[in-house]
């Protein structure tokens, strides 16, 4: 079924009882040409891109829980092109324009809203930093626009601009970035996969993998053996636990990030807005609630929960930027598994192993990256060869030393 107002006009007159599963809850085939691991938003786009660009539909995807029960329905929904250094700007720039068009592309609502991300400054060297970001957002294509202290008061009047222990200075703005509706992209991207032919099968976790000198040869499942030559890898935190099976040892740490959500009020932030002196990120849904985060909770983890100390940290970040916040009540949270990197940036490359890739270490920016993630990956298991915008993603860049450092932090993921 194609949605479209004709359909909508039609279903209506028939009492909605024509409307038909959004995608088939498939049952394993003994052998495919490639297995996917991990339904969420980067393997469900890896499948649709695969089967679309590619010509590829003897495929699976496999989820361990239900579609959406993980990182892809567990986050703050932001969307951003807003890097600063080559190896990052245009993939994420790539991923800002596939974006743009998701909606038409995978005929599935999204609720894609480019209400613009601003970046507050504090300093004056924060200032220089957001400029030096500006112009090489401008040099790789993305849009950037540096505001000073009164024209961002003008569209935020109720933040904290006189008496704050981090005066307001600026911020860097970019228009095109925005917010996502979070589960509708795991949804949708279901939905256009499966009518490209793709198997999505859920509550079909894989326990071991199927590796000889040659290479691997498919995934052992809870659900039986599956026989694939190649095998893609894209399970977010669960990356490391995985490639284990496979007798490799990763780069990465596994942490929880919490995020919020505050009881539902009236239209208020019309824009997504980041804390420059704290780790803290607001924007407000479609259904009124504000939805903020702030940092990782700093300790190794592989649980979908987190503890009172960051909480208490992203409410007095959130306070330190906006003091009106202390009056909203918190209607609940929940925490997503991070795959944090040593440089803070991704891996989409082969590994070691013959027909075995991966797709991990994402750390913060792992929704904002779906659809180029999707997009490159998927050339990297049609072609055996890295997308141009996601060639420094390479998994042996530790060892040469070629890292993308983008936030200077070094090799401590807990504060990337």
């Amino acid at each position: 079924m194609r949605y479209s107002i004709f359909t909508l006009a039609a279903q209506t007159l028939r009492g909605h009882r024509g409307w038909k599963p959004v995608w088939r809850d498939a049952n394993p085939r003994p052998e495919y040409d490639v297995i996917i691991v991990g339904g969420g938003g980067h393997g469900l786009a890896t499948a649709y891109y695969l089967a679309s660009q590619h010509g590829l539909s003897n495929i699976v995807v496999l989820e361990k829980g239900h579609i959406g029960s993980g990182n892809v329905g567990r986050n703050t929904t932001i969307i951003r092109s807003n890097y600063l250094l080559p190896g990052n700007t245009p993939f994420y720039e790539l991923s800002m324009k596939l974006w743009e068009g998701l909606e038409q592309d995978i005929n599935y609502n999204a609720m894609v809203s480019q209400r613009g991300v601003l970046n507050l400054y504090h300093s004056d060297a924060q200032r220089d930093a957001y400029a030096r970001r500006g112009n090489a957002m401008r040099l790789a294509g993305a849009d950037a626009e540096l505001l000073d202290r009164e024209q961002v008061r003008a569209m935020l009047p109720f933040l904290d601009y006189d008496n704050a222990r981090f005066p307001i200075q600026g911020g860097l703005l970019q228009k095109r970035g925005g917010s996502v509706r979070h589960d509708a992209v795991a949804w949708g991207y279901a939905r256009a996969a499966d009518r490209c032919g793709v198997d999505i099968v859920q509550n079909c976790e894989v326990t071991g993998l199927t590796i000889d000198a040659d290479g691997i040869h498919g995934v052992e499942t809870s659900r039986g053996p599956i026989r694939a030559r190649k095998v893609a890898l894209a399970v977010a935190g669960s990356s490391s636990r995985l490639a284990a099976m496979a007798g490799l040892r990763l780069p990465i740490e596994s942490h929880v990030l919490q995020a919020f959500v505050s009881e539902g009020l009236k239209p208020l932030i019309d824009t997504v807005v980041t804390f420059g002196a704290g780790h803290f990120y607001v924007s407000q849904s479609d259904k009124g609630g504000l939805v903020f985060g702030g940092d990782i909770d700093g300790y190794n983890s592989y649980a979908q929960r987190g503890n009172l100390p960051v909480i208490e940290d992203v409410m007095e970040s959130g306070m330190a930027l906006w003091p009106g916040l202390g009056r909203i009540r918190v209607l609940r949270h929940w925490g997503g598994i991070m795959d944090m990197s040593m440089d803070g940036s991704p891996i989409i490359d082969h590994t070691p192993v013959h027909g075995l890739y991966l797709n991990a270490g994402w750390c913060y920016g792992g929704f904002k990256a779906t659809p180029a993630s999707g997009w490159c990956f998927a050339h990297l298991i049609a072609r055996d060869q890295s997308h141009p915008v996601a060639a420094a993603y390479r998994l042996d860049r530790f060892a040469t030393g070629h890292v993308i450092d983008e936030k200077g932090a070094g090799a401590q993921p807990n504060l990337h």
